[in-house]
């Protein structure tokens, strides 16, 4: 299956991209490659790229990994012509925009999650409070946002003009249609990140499946399935459909299977094939992972072409082709690394 992306998708090798890395040479061959340099962080889709390096600034400046996690995905909540996160993000069948989040930190196995909030920009920020601030993991809803708002968070329009003429385009379309989204824009952020100590964090945010029924909520604030952290192990993230990521558990299905010993790529790739194998979708399941283990391994893996992911350490940043499902059974196991 081939999954159809915006304009910024390119075809074939690895894009490089940004002043760090500007070189081919800074890719490797499948499954070669040395000791990565820490911190390592990776994320879904090329314009998780700059969240990575806002993620890899925080850092730089005495910031935690909490911080950078949070701070890099806010870069993407905050895009305006990104309809698929945070402001901007494509609304509900009724025309409003509800937002999911969640947050894990390996060391104490600490996670927050945030789901169907309304009005409030940074989702992944309300995640982390509720993570911090109450003996809670997910808070829904109303009750998410009137403990946003006693957080200091504030309450705006979150509707852009452009994706308010793309829902009504979509209601004129769809008048007589049971309401049941639209999979044109599902784009999720998922950002991981080993520090240089060793630990693990990762946050995942969304403004979900574009023109929903109200209410609804994916995989990307539930832990273990759009995002799970495991500090002895790795951590996982997800994108995609999000109901087929849920029903399979498919983060923590592939931290597991990096506990047993795959590399992220292959961890990755065995979830999938699982999940095709009892699913009744098949390889038509359009869902996408990244991953990363404390060795500081990473990959990604998705049921079709074009899934690309970004990966940014101290030395050097760019954009990967993800291993594709299609492809895998025609040779070995393989994908585009850095080579650091």
């Amino acid at each position: 299956m081939e999954l159809s992306r915006r304009g910024f998708v390119a075809q074939g090798a690895a894009i490089v991209s940004g002043a760090i890395c500007n070189k081919p040479e800074a890719f490797s061959k499948p499954n070669i490659r040395k000791t990565v340099s820490r911190p390592l962080i990776i994320s879904t889709w090329p314009f998780g790229e700059v969240a990575n390096k806002k993620a890899m600034e925080v850092i730089n400046s005495g910031g935690s990994s909490l911080d950078a996690v949070e701070k890099g995905i806010n870069v993407t909540e905050n895009d305006k012509e990104n309809t698929s996160v945070g402001i901007g993000g494509l609304p509900n069948s009724e025309g409003v925009v509800q937002l999911d989040a969640c947050i894990m930190h390996g060391p104490g196995h600490k996670a927050g999650s945030v789901m169907g909030i309304e009005r409030i920009r940074n989702p992944i920020s309300v995640a982390r409070k509720i993570m911090e601030h109450t003996r809670h993991v997910q808070l829904v809803g109303k009750g998410a946002q009137e403990f946003a708002l006693s957080q200091g968070f504030t309450k705006e329009n979150i509707l852009t003009e452009k994706s308010k003429r793309k829902w009504l385009k979509w209601k004129k379309n769809n008048q007589k249609k049971r309401p049941e989204g639209s999979i044109d824009n599902h784009d999720t952020i998922a950002l991981l990140m080993l520090d240089e100590g060793g630990n693990l964090t990762g946050g995942c945010s969304t403004s979900g499946l574009a023109f929903k029924l109200p209410g609804r909520v994916g995989d990307s604030p539930i832990i273990g399935s759009g995002l799970y952290v495991d500090n002895e192990v790795g951590a996982a993230g997800a994108t995609g459909v999000g109901e087929n990521v849920l029903r399979h558990c498919c983060s923590f299905m592939i931290v597991e299977f990096m506990r047993q010993g795959l590399s992220p790529q292959d961890a990755c790739i065995k979830a999938i094939k699982r999940a095709a194998k009892i699913d009744p979708l098949g390889m038509d399941l359009n869902i996408f992972f990244i991953a990363v283990d404390k060795k500081g391994r990473y990959g990604a893996a998705g049921t079709g072409k074009g899934f690309q992911y970004s990966v940014t350490t101290p030395k050097q940043s760019g954009i990967l082709d993800s291993a594709a499902l299609s492809d895998i059974d025609a040779g070995p196991v393989g994908g585009n690394e850095f080579n650091n």
